[in-house]
């Protein structure tokens, strides 16, 4: 595979980043910005926007893209939401984005903890707008009902690739099951905003990327983001390509002309890149507050 591209490079300002990294230490928390080596950790922290990864560091699952490491999860912390929202209100911010690793040993899935974190954040922080970004709970709509219960300005879940790929990348997820989640949360709860993301760069076809915005789209999803994949070791999946921001100008126009109401395609977008503009744009649109 040819050197990652210009485009690919990034710079910031380790102090910033390490003041960060020193407060999430003390509060004995983790980052997927940190834990799966987030290319914009720098601009989001700049920005005042982080992601909280909670339930722990490690995942049940192992799929062949992440970075994340898979192995036997950690006891749920119950002084974790409480953390959170103290980092939170440490660190001003605007918008809190809140995932987490996996978790099939939990009987719900994570969905209480998540709950409980959303609900800890906007007790200690009313000005700062919440989204969480899920597993798929398995599916199960009683564990996506207590999330949607503590209403999160936006609820995302990743697809993460094309259909044909998930055998190969996420052999343990399932297509039609992840559009279900993001069906049923916006069924759930039409008023709320749901959003997800691809990567591009595994072997997909144009044509499997417009299916799959169709697919998304049907299930009146919001919000999109597309974004390079980026090999994280040679046990990972492969990198079939890199794709140009000529590609990502064209993934976006696409997306817009099938109908999201807001399209984030670049080289380095992810689940978390900009959410807060994302979150202002869709709202300024519909006429909801911000």
């Amino acid at each position: 595979m040819e050197r990652k591209p210009a485009w690919l490079k990034v710079s910031y300002n380790q102090g910033a980043v390490d003041e960060i990294a020193q407060l999430m230490r003390e509060l004995n928390l983790n980052t997927v910005c940190r834990e799966a080596d987030c290319p914009n950790i720098g601009e989001c922290y700049r920005k005042h926007t982080a992601t909280f990864m909670i339930l722990g560091s490690r995942c049940t699952r192992n799929c062949r893209f992440c970075n994340v490491r898979c192995g036997a999860p950690a006891e749920v912390d119950p002084e974790e939401p409480a953390n959170v929202a103290r980092a939170a209100k440490a660190l001003r911010l605007r918008h809190a984005v809140v995932t987490s690793v996996t978790r099939d040993d939990l009987p719900d899935g994570g969905a209480a903890h998540f709950a409980g974190v959303v609900r800890a954040i906007r007790e200690a922080c009313p000005g700062t707008t919440v989204e969480v970004l899920i597993p798929d709970l398995k599916g199960d709509e009683k564990s996506l009902d207590i999330v949607l219960a503590a209403r999160p300005d936006v609820l995302n879940h990743n697809m993460e690739t094309v259909r044909e790929l998930y055998a190969a990348v996420r052999p343990e997820a399932a297509y039609a099951r992840s559009l279900g989640v993001l069906r049923y949360a916006k069924k759930a709860r039409p008023d709320s905003l749901t959003k997800t993301g691809f990567m591009v760069g595994l072997g997909e076809t144009d044509d499997q990327i417009g299916r799959l915005m169709d697919d998304v789209l049907a299930t009146g999803c919001d919000i999109l983001t597309i974004g390079q994949y980026l090999r994280p070791s040679p046990e990972h999946a492969p990198l079939a390509r890199y794709a140009t921001p000529e590609d990502f100008d064209r993934y976006r126009d696409l997306a817009l002309q099938k109908g999201f109401k807001h399209v984030a395609s670049a080289p380095l977008a992810r689940s978390s890149y900009r959410a807060h503009e994302a979150l202002e744009a869709v709202r300024a649109e519909s006429g909801r507050p911000s």
